[in-house]
């Protein structure tokens, strides 16, 4: 479908963008930024915090580019100097009473009026002989705390909650210098997206309990990733610092989440950061598992995958689609059962977000698995374990009943982050990576499939599951050549096949006819 355009001009640069653009979002593609506040493109605008007034010719004041409609032939000026002045007069306002406390301050570092007052304001204020206005922190609920001396009222978190999450717990009361964001004494800012506030806010006036005084901005390591906690794949950030997962934070991708993030989502970040880790290839020998290196482990691992007899395949909800493949190819022509671990809990939509929820199966690559072969339900799956030649445990959370189960298994293979006691009679136990250490694909529920990175460095000897299955497949038999990097390998499995890395992105892509395949 031919989208129409109108032809635009922004600070000298022409520009062609789609009919109801705003200039804020023309300006962008001409690669001019607007200073804004109560702007964002996942919310209505209203135009209050009139910091990014520009100068349109033929417009007798100056207009607030977030609600100003390009049109054709529209001739804008950015940084004149009367949009210049008028935005030195706005932050001037908004330091009346703005605490100078960035040193302490959580957002120091991302702070949208530390930039703007850098790029766009005085050296120095009028109202140096006036007291600042001081309120107490609040409590808001279950993880959010408000500081209301630097809040600069551009209503966005307002604004998310009445008409993104549909719950209008957040107002502002009072008026002028006078006004704050308040709550009523009787709610809580409790809902499923409430933490997205926190995001949305451009100042430090909305804080995450969570992170409080965790980390500076400037101390983190930030990588692209998916979210595995369900199978919407939300697209995310991880922050670590010093090798530990501190914070996990939305991600643009107007596909699959827009802006947001949900609350469990960003909270489950913890087990990035367990200290329990398998570091090294652990072997049975004589009755007694022993510490080996991977050349001994490798070669057990492909004696094993020769044997005749049924495979069964239990892989944990984060595997990502190189490993289930490189698994599922290791035991070749064999039958198998293979089934992925789902649990499941409520689906929780967020309101005026068409296709967005925290979704009821919580494993972000179940129609990856699924894709790639693994028909079994989990319970079927375990029934077959006492019947199978070989047991292979990919980095699942087993339960004791489960275990005790598997850990009979004529022959068991664990490829495992963390050690399990439970475990430790299996013939092989493998250290491998998780999500958070190695770069893969997961594909949602709408047959998107996206690519995360790498956010920390691997513990010990651990190496990413395919690349064990692989390394393994390839000794299995001669004249095999094993992938030596994650692209080859997803590269390399069936359904993927013509598709690279780069094909997918940084936002993912829908892969066509996968639906048909499950």
């Amino acid at each position: 479908m031919t989208v129409e355009t109108v032809s635009v001009t922004i600070d000298g640069i022409p520009v062609q963008v789609p009919k109801g653009s705003n200039v804020i979002e023309a300006a962008e593609r001409a690669g001019v930024v607007v200073p804004h506040y109560c702007y964002h493109p996942s919310l209505p605008s209203p135009a209050v915090c009139r910091m990014c007034l520009v100068e349109v010719e033929k417009a007798p004041k100056l207009l607030p580019a977030c609600v100003t409609q390009v049109t054709e032939g529209q001739v804008v000026h950015v940084h004149s100097e009367k949009a210049r002045k008028a935005r030195e007069g706005v932050l001037e306002f908004l330091l009346i009473n703005h605490p100078l406390d960035c040193p302490i301050c959580d957002q120091s570092g991302e702070c949208e009026l530390q930039d703007f007052v850098y790029q766009e304001g005085q050296s120095k204020t009028r109202f140096t002989d006036f007291a600042k206005r001081y309120n107490p922190v609040e409590d808001f609920g279950r993880d959010i705390l408000y500081v209301p001396n630097r809040c600069i009222l551009c209503t966005r978190c307002v604004r998310f909650m009445e008409s993104v999450a549909e719950e209008p717990v957040l107002e502002v009361y009072e008026r002028g210098d006078r006004a704050f964001i308040g709550i009523d004494q009787s709610q809580r800012l409790d809902h499923a997206w409430a933490g997205n506030v926190v995001d949305l806010c451009p100042v430090g006036s909305l804080l995450s309990k969570d992170f409080l005084h965790k980390a500076r901005a400037w101390d983190l390591d930030k990588a692209a990733s998916i979210c595995p906690g369900c199978s919407q794949g939300c697209n995310m950030t991880i922050d670590t610092r010093d090798e530990m997962a501190v914070r996990l934070r939305p991600r643009a991708n107007l596909e699959v989440n827009r802006h947001f993030l949900c609350d469990t989502g960003r909270a489950d970040y913890r087990w990035m950061n367990r200290g329990d880790r398998i570091e090294a290839p652990l072997v049975l020998d004589s009755d007694r598992i022993r510490a080996s290196d991977w050349d001994l482990a490798l070669e057990r691992l492909a004696t094993l995958s020769k044997d005749e007899g049924q495979v069964v395949i239990l892989s944990g909800k984060r595997a990502s689609c190189e490993s289930i493949g490189w698994v599922m190819r290791l035991a070749g022509a064999r039958s198998v059962v293979a089934a992925m671990q789902v649990p499941l809990g409520d689906e929780v939509p967020l309101a005026a977000v068409p296709n967005l929820a925290l979704r009821k199966e919580r494993a972000a690559n179940l129609h990856g698995a699924q894709l790639l072969g693994m028909r079994a339900d989990w319970s079927s799956a375990i029934g077959a374990v006492p019947s199978a030649s070989l047991v292979i445990v990919l980095d699942a959370e087993l339960t004791d009943g489960d275990a005790a189960i598997v850990s009979a298994a004529k022959h068991l293979v664990y490829l495992g982050s963390v050690s399990d006691p439970r475990l430790h009679d299996a013939q092989l136990v493998l250290p491998v990576t998780t999500m958070a250490e190695e770069q893969g694909v997961f594909v949602n529920r709408d047959d998107r499939a996206q690519r995360f990175m790498p956010a920390k460095s691997a513990p010990g000897m651990a190496r990413p599951a395919w690349w064990v299955a692989s390394q393994a497949w390839a000794r299995a038999a001669a004249g095999r050549s094993a992938p030596s990097t994650a692209s080859e390998a997803f590269a390399s499995l069936a359904p993927f096949e013509g598709l690279s890395y780069r094909d997918l992105g940084l936002t993912g892509r829908v892969i066509a006819g996968m639906g048909a395949s499950r």
